[in-house]
């Protein structure tokens, strides 16, 4: 119970930073997976946000109308839509990739490393032995 309060008191902590610049965790997961791998194709986008493509679907649509990235069919195969970052993308992946990274400082204050890599054995622990 108190993993999964922290978790969401944490991911609702995120969000909030995340609006306050200027985006949402959607967007945010959108622009972070396209800027991490070269012109990502839409179902590899879903799988590397970890949703359906019909919610990725929406995401595009609407990221797309508000000039934040492009889509255009695959020329080896046009039944793929390549997706690439505009100018504006691009400026509000970095606007939220610092509202990020002072997120993650501030969620860090007073943690040394030690206690954080101990953190996240215990994590991966805890995830190995639910997928078990």
């Amino acid at each position: 119970m108190n993993l999964g309060r922290t978790a969401k008191l944490v991911a609702q902590a995120f969000d909030a930073a995340l609006v306050e610049a200027g985006g949402t965790l959607p967007v945010w997961l959108t622009l972070l997976s396209v800027k991490s791998s070269e012109l990502a194709n839409q179902r590899e986008l879903a799988g590397m946000i970890g949703i359906q493509g019909a919610t990725l679907t929406h995401h595009l649509n609407a990221m797309e109308a508000q000039g934040l990235l492009t889509r255009r069919r695959d020329p080896v195969n046009r039944r793929v839509h390549l997706v690439e970052l505009t100018q504006a993308g691009e400026a509000l992946f970095e606007t939220l990739r610092q509202a990020a990274l002072a997120f993650d400082k501030r969620l860090r204050t007073g943690l040394p490393d030690e206690r954080l890599a101990e953190f996240a054995q215990v994590l991966a622990a805890l995830r190995y032995n639910v997928e078990s």
